[in-house]
């Protein structure tokens, strides 16, 4: 049996940890003003926007909480470590982008039904402060886009701010131009949407690890076919293609080789293999030797 181990994954987490840092400060800066020009604004959007950016607060912080938490050595029960731990806080930003949500459009029906005025001016100096704290943190967050599905949901979360934004500067400049009071609810609804459009590829992708589900930029078949392909390999079986944690995939299998090949040559080319073609660097491979394999089917002579 061999063992193929990703001790590099821990390393390329730290570099993340401070753009997180960062930006979680901004956030948290800028929410309380938000909510303070919301309340003397009357504006239902801003107030909206602050709702969200205190989800976005909550995502980072427990973004940094569980990087950190999944950084931490292995034990003797916990065997992976900790690295779910960004699974789990994946699916509870997601989570918390649906409450959110549901939150703002209930708020945004009274408004509809009754109509409150707002104060356009201080409405629209405060979401364009908020438009250039959110894109001041897509800036320092732009790494992460690519990076682990926790971090992805951080990013999501500062983008469909952003765009909060900007329909708060729109729903603005029509109440100032027009006096169009309702817009500010209806804009209240579309960030709702907004919020609920980034959650849910995040909460697909957090139940589809949690799931042990293939990953999806890992073809299955194709890696089974060239297990098979390797020189010396009769069979496979048992094939299973997992995620740990996002960046990290694991693949355990059973190979049946013909008696006289060199187990290690096997070994070898399948690790080089998985790694080259599929980046899979967590592999557990058991190999059988075709007799042995027939000897358990059929019993002994």
């Amino acid at each position: 049996m061999s063992h193929d181990h990703a001790h590099g994954h821990e390393h390329r987490r730290d570099g993340r940890v401070r753009p997180l840092a960062i930006t979680l400060g901004l956030v948290l800066a800028y929410m309380g003003l938000e909510v303070v020009g919301g309340i003397l604004s009357g504006s239902l959007a801003l107030l909206a926007d602050a709702g969200h950016m205190l989800s976005d607060a909550g995502a980072l912080g427990i973004t940094l909480f569980a990087m950190r938490l999944a950084g931490r050595t292995p034990t003797a029960r916990r065997t992976f470590g900790y690295h779910r731990a960004e699974i789990l806080a994946a699916l509870a930003n997601g989570a918390t982008l649906i409450a959110v949500a549901v939150l703002i459009a209930i708020e945004a029906y009274g408004r509809l039904r009754e109509p409150a005025p707002v104060a356009a001016g201080l409405m629209l100096w405060v979401a364009l402060g908020g438009l250039a704290v959110n894109g001041l943190g897509l800036w320092i967050l732009r790494g992460s886009r690519g990076g682990g599905l926790n971090e992805h949901g951080a990013w999501l979360h500062v983008l469909t701010d952003a765009l909060g934004s900007v329909q708060v500067i729109v729903a603005a400049g029509l109440i100032w131009a027009f006096g169009w009071s309702w817009i500010d609810p209806i804009v209240s609804v579309l960030i709702a949407a907004l919020v609920v459009y980034s959650a849910w590829s995040l909460l697909g992708g957090s139940v589809a690890v949690l799931m042990e589900s293939a990953p999806g930029d890992v073809d299955v078949d194709a890696l089974h076919q060239a297990l098979l392909s390797l020189p010396g390999v009769i069979g496979v079986h048992d094939l299973h293609v997992w995620t740990i944690t996002s960046g990290l995939t694991a693949m355990s299998a059973h190979i049946e080789v013909a008696e006289k090949v060199e187990q290690q040559v096997v070994l070898t080319a399948a690790r080089q293999m998985l790694s080259s073609q599929f980046a899979v660097h967590h592999s557990t491979i058991q190999l059988d030797r075709h007799d042995e394999c027939e000897l358990l089917e059929h019993g002994p002579s």
